[in-house]
């Protein structure tokens, strides 16, 4: 699907803050072209296919082709982990999918900060970094309108229903490559950062 050809570009439009924060509020307002989300030689446009059952934008998809960490939570929720990179620009950017192996539509809202200052939907803006060696919690990134840096829209998921998602955290020191993954609700997993 063509929902699957954004990793690579929005992981470097996180390069700079305002360039990240200036993407998003186009992305967030529907008006994008789709030309930064296209992978290099992918003619597909990520908005073309998207399912507009709640009329967010879809996320950056994750590799499906390799699985770093699982997470399993109630109500026959999976969240398989592909990756975590870091980028040039000093961030951290998680993919993974998650799939709704229960019975009943799952909408994300225990996964939402609990900030009252950015934006409430249902997300993974609740989602953290652990370094339990430098005794660190890395939160999600925020842009200048609040939204987090991260999936959004993650409403009326299906019984055995994917939806890609990621979330952009602050990078660790380079000397800290392994940190705890963590999503309000779920158990956390130990990952591996690379890059």
């Amino acid at each position: 699907m063509s929902i699957r050809h954004t990793t690579k570009a929005r992981r470097g439009a996180a390069a700079t803050a305002l360039a990240a924060a200036l993407a998003l509020a186009v992305a967030g307002c529907g008006s994008g072209d789709g030309e930064g989300d296209k992978k290099p030689g992918d003619g597909a446009d990520r908005t073309s296919t998207a399912p507009k059952d709640d009329g967010e934008d879809q996320e950056p998809a994750a590799d499906s082709s390799k699985t770093i960490g699982e997470m399993k939570g109630p109500g026959g929720i999976v969240v398989t982990l592909h990756s975590a990179e870091r980028d040039d620009g000093g961030f951290v950017t998680v993919n993974a999918t998650v799939t709704n192996h229960g019975s009943q539509l799952f909408t994300a809202f225990a996964w939402r900060s609990k900030e009252t200052d950015v934006k409430p939907n249902p997300s993974v803006s609740g989602a953290s970094l652990i370094d339990e060696k430098g005794k660190k919690r890395y939160l999600v990134l925020r842009d200048t309108d609040g939204q987090c840096l991260c999936t959004t829209g993650l409403s009326g998921i299906k019984p055995n229903e994917s939806r890609p998602l990621f979330a952009q955290f602050p990078a660790p020191p380079k000397s800290v490559t392994k940190v705890d993954f963590q999503i309000p609700t779920m158990p956390s997993v130990g990952i591996t950062l690379s890059g």
